[in-house]
């Protein structure tokens, strides 16, 4: 692959709604109503919403956070 090539697979794809509001960790906490240390461990893990790197910083769009949310919303429940 040359320098001028890009890997659709690996490139970011943006938010669809160029309004979107970029979020912060603990702004996506505040609107998930979660604790900090629960959005960190679910990233660690790769189960919570789609987040990037903006520099050293965690970011969330509020559009993923809401996609995460329906999806969660609309995951037959487990019998425990």
């Amino acid at each position: 692959m040359t320098a001028h090539q890009v890997d659709p697979d690996t490139t970011y794809r943006p938010s669809t709604n160029l309004g979107d509001k970029m979020l912060t960790l603990q702004e996506a906490c505040t609107y998930l109503r979660i604790p900090e240390g629960t959005l960190r461990y679910w990233r660690h893990l790769g189960t919570g919403p789609r987040s990037f790197k903006l520099g050293r910083h965690v970011r969330y769009w509020k559009a993923d956070l809401i996609l995460w949310l329906t999806e969660q919303t609309n995951r037959p429940q487990r019998d425990d």
